[in-house]
């Protein structure tokens, strides 16, 4: 996947771009809020207890861990465009 990935993606500058964009709008979609809601999920479950559990405050916060997972790795491919469209930029 990563050779696929260096090959692909970095090794097609306009595509770096592309994807650069992409995954910046991805992370930043993924992770609005992403604290208050997570604080507000700790907060109803603590307030609730078992009740909360069962009304579905753990799935909430397992599904605001992927979102948070899903959004790093959004910030890693970007991260790894733009080291690559800087370099060219700088070094040409």
């Amino acid at each position: 996947m990563r050779d696929w990935f260096v090959r692909q993606v970095l090794g097609r500058i306009w595509l770096c771009g592309i994807v650069c964009c992409v995954s910046f709008a991805i992370f930043g979609l993924l992770t609005l809020n992403l604290f208050y809601l997570f604080r507000s999920n700790a907060a109803y479950i603590l307030a609730n207890g078992w009740m909360a559990v069962l009304d579905g405050g753990l799935a909430q916060f397992t599904e605001l861990l992927l979102s948070l997972v899903a959004g790093m790795a959004a910030y890693l491919v970007f991260k790894a465009c733009e080291h690559r469209l800087v370099d060219w930029l700088t070094h040409r």
